[in-house]
């Protein structure tokens, strides 16, 4: 929800579906493929492809950019286990604003999104 209201409040055109089909959808964000190879690979737990992934970001950006990718991928995966963890649905105007985004992006598919807690 907040990347599709800061897209819109910067006036860039974005197609949130990249975030779940990043191999078809272009993006404007710079080093977006890195970007995303280093969120995917950090879900998991090969230090080698971390590393891999952490070096491409270096490479396509510089430091700044990937201690700054770590810190939300960090970030994200904080909030996302501690919801899950404590069973913490989402709130209603919540569910209610992101009813679209999470039909379009697929993730009632996922299966969380299948539980009574969307």
């Amino acid at each position: 929800m907040m990347l599709r209201a800061s897209a819109e409040t910067s006036g860039e055109d974005v197609d949130l579906a990249a975030i779940t089909d990043s191999a078809a959808i272009p993006t404007s964000v710079p080093g977006d493929r890195a970007l995303l190879a280093f969120a995917e690979v950090c879900l998991g737990d090969d230090a080698e492809a971390i590393a891999e992934a952490r070096r491409r970001v270096l490479d396509e950006l510089d430091e700044a950019a990937m201690i700054e990718a770590a810190g939300v991928i960090a970030n994200f995966q904080r909030m996302v286990r501690i919801a899950d963890g404590t069973g913490i649905p989402l709130d209603p105007p919540m569910a209610a604003l992101t009813a679209d985004l999470r039909v379009e992006l697929g993730i009632n598919g996922y299966g969380v999104g299948r539980s009574e807690r969307l």
